[in-house]
C-alpha cells in the first residue's frame, strides 16, 4: 500500500512539473518559430487590436496543402488569433459588439469564410489530433462573413495581419501569393 502511496505521489508531482514548467517551456519554444504579433487600430473612433503568431513559409505550399482548403484554421500559429474592439463595429455589415473574441478562417480557393467567435481558447488546436483539429466551439460564432481572394505577384514569407485604410477600413491577412480583406465599418 505504502508503494502505491509513493507511486502516485510521484506521478502527481511530475504531471504538474510539466503542467507549470514543461507546458510554459514548450509554448515559449513554438513561439521562437512563430513569433507572436500585435496590431493596433486606434482612429475614426474605433480602438482595436489583433494578437497573433506569425509563421513562416519556409519553402512551404500554404493554402491547399499546409493550410487545407475548406477547413476551419486557427489563423495563425499557437494560441488562436484574438481580436478586441472597445466599441461596437461592423464586419461588412454585421455587427460585433464591443468585446474579445477568436479569429477564425475557412481558406477557400477564390473566397475565405472568417469567422469572429466569442469564445477565446488556450490554444487554437487539440494536441490529440496533431494538431488537425480546431478547438473553435462553432456555436459561439457572432459573425461570419465570406471575402474574396487576392492573388499576390510577390510571395510574403510570414503571415502579415495588419489594418489597411484607403477610405475603408480593412483587416488585410497576407501570406505566400494569398491576400484577403475584410471590411471594417463603426
Amino acid at each position: 500500500m505504502k508503494v502505491l502511496k509513493w507511486i502516485l505521489i510521484i506521478l502527481a508531482a511530475l504531471a504538474l512539473l510539466f503542467y507549470f514548467v514543461g507546458m510554459p517551456y514548450l509554448k515559449e519554444q513554438t513561439k521562437k518559430n512563430s513569433p507572436q504579433k500585435t496590431v493596433v487600430y486606434t482612429e475614426n473612433g474605433m480602438d482595436i487590436t489583433l494578437k497573433y503568431s506569425s509563421p513562416f513559409k519556409k519553402g512551404r505550399v500554404i493554402f491547399g496543402e499546409l493550410v487545407p482548403y475548406d477547413t476551419v484554421w486557427r489563423t495563425g500559429a499557437n494560441e488562436p488569433t484574438t481580436f478586441t474592439t472597445n466599441s461596437k463595429i461592423y464586419i461588412i455589415d454585421k455587427e460585433l459588439p464591443a468585446g474579445t473574441y477568436s479569429l477564425w478562417t475557412i481558406p477557400g480557393k477564390d473566397s475565405w469564410q472568417v469567422i469572429f467567435n466569442k469564445n477565446v481558447p488556450d490554444w487554437g488546436v487539440t494536441l490529440s489530433s496533431g494538431g488537425k483539429e480546431t478547438t473553435r466551439i462553432p456555436e459561439e460564432d457572432i459573425v461570419n462573413v465570406e471575402v474574396p481572394v487576392i492573388n499576390l505577384l510577390e510571395t510574403v514569407e510570414s503571415l502579415s495581419i495588419n489594418f489597411e485604410e484607403t477610405g475603408q477600413l480593412y483587416l488585410s491577412l497576407d501570406w505566400d501569393k494569398t491576400k484577403i480583406r475584410v471590411p471594417i465599418n463603426n
